[in-house]
């Protein structure tokens, strides 16, 4: 049954995303293209690309993070949500985010089905200018490694058919209605005031609660202490992402413009800071300097700047980076001591580290921080913190129950214990 629910979902998004060429408009949307500043186009198709790169990238750092025997189903997840999601996009996803706004809660599905409407043409209010077809592929990114973050909290018990299922339901009503509230000029939270340049909310919480609550639901591993497979891919994996999350936070400018420059420098030092605080802070601690907690200490730099990359000052940025990595590593050793088994710790690196830029961005944004004096945009991001937390808790778990009736979420415990390479798809690392 499993089987045949999947393939028919899929076949049904592939069958109406090659439909949707007779919906499309063409003509009108393409006059205009000569408008948009070709600078402008070049970087945000760099950036484009530079965002892509982050999903592979994160495929090599979980993968050398888990064990043996589940490199390569870990790393498939990341890659599966490459084609999953991208036909989600274009068929719906793009539409539930930045259609015309329904209550400023989510998007209109009808508005861009199918991607109707989505040409070389700038929209009058969404994309600065840009041709629109290349925000909708930009935005497509950072729907695409979303999902893809929160796999590493249930790496080596989640069924490969369960997970696909799983990532298109949380995107369509979690992912969605977030990017719709945070980035369309309509959105609830967009007009309370909230800040999140490129994703503290929308990307990072949402992704670190969803595998907050896989954790809860799947339960722990028949294991008890996790080997890592591959320290090396870990490293490059780190690589890939600092150099992808250039394109994601300076892209979030959606520009080549002094924002960009900002984003792009503030992205550089608070990962650097993170990483070099977390090193510093193991020594204190009496542990060794290690090349795994360098490298989950600059990926919290980079998650915690990301709220905040076009708002704050490098000094700032440098500060955040700093207390995010203490506050993550604090939320670390915490989980592992409370029996929650969140396998590659994602909920404390990405949920706490979002939190963390969120709050921090209220506290530091120029103009309307309460370093500027102004309390608005911190309160505003507090109710924001605390609403988005149980939404996206709330919700995911309920998601997985109904996914796990559908088809069950864990794998057997024979599976578990074979490995998943093996026993989900047939192939082994040997």
């Amino acid at each position: 049954m499993g089987k045949k629910l999947n393939f028919l979902a899929l076949s049904l998004l592939t069958l109406l995303a090659l439909l949707g060429g007779a919906f499309t408009e063409t003509g009108a949307e393409w006059q205009e293209v000569a408008k948009a500043n070709p600078g402008d186009v070049a970087w945000m198709i760099v950036a484009s690309a530079f965002v892509l790169l982050m999903t592979p990238g994160l495929a090599f750092f979980y993968g050398g993070m888990v064990d043996r025997k589940n490199v390569i189903s870990t790393m498939l997840q990341s890659f599966a949500a490459l084609g999953v999601i991208s036909v989600v996009w274009v068929v719906v996803g793009f539409s539930l985010c930045f259609g015309d706004s329904l209550g400023g809660i989510i998007g209109n599905p009808l508005t861009f089905l199918n991607f109707r409407n989505v040409g070389a043409a700038p929209h009058p209010e969404i994309g600065a200018g840009l041709p629109f077809l290349l925000f909708a592929l930009f935005q497509l990114k950072f729907a695409i490694i979303t999902p893809a973050l929160f796999t590493g909290s249930m790496a080596g018990r989640i069924r490969f058919r369960s997970y696909i299922l799983f990532m298109v339901l949380f995107t369509l009503f979690i992912y969605a209605p977030l990017a719709h509230m945070t980035w369309h000029p309509d959105g609830l939270l967009m007009n309370l005031g909230v800040l999140d340049f490129a994703g503290g909310t929308v990307v990072h919480m949402s992704a670190g609660f969803a595998a907050l609550a896989g954790a809860v639901h799947l339960g722990p591993r028949n294991i008890d202490r996790l080997e890592h497979a591959n320290i090396p891919f870990i490293i490059l994996g780190t690589g890939l992402l600092w150099f992808g999350w250039f394109g994601f936070n300076a892209g979030s400018a959606l520009g080549a413009n002094d924002d960009a420059v900002l984003a792009l420098a503030n992205t550089h030092f608070a990962s650097a800071a993170g990483m070099i605080t977390w090193m510093f802070y193991e020594r204190y601690k009496g542990r060794k300097m290690n090349a795994v907690g360098a490298c989950i200490g600059a990926i919290v730099g980079l998650v915690a700047i990301t709220p905040a990359a076009g708002f704050v000052t490098v000094q700032e940025s440098v500060a955040i980076g700093f207390i995010a990595a203490l506050v993550s590593n604090w939320a670390i050793a915490r989980q592992s001591k409370s029996g929650l088994d969140d396998t590659l710790d994602v909920f404390p690196s990405h949920g706490v580290g979002g939190m963390v830029g969120m709050v921090l961005t209220g506290v530091f944004a120029a103009d309307v921080g309460l370093t500027s004096g102004e309390t608005d945009t911190f309160l505003w991001h507090l109710v924001a913190l605390v609403g988005v937390a149980i939404f996206t808790f709330g919700a995911s778990l309920l998601l997985f129950k109904l996914v796990d009736k559908a088809i069950p979420l864990r794998v057997t415990g024979w599976q578990e214990t074979l490995g998943l390479d093996e026993s989900q798809h047939g192939e082994t690392v040997d």
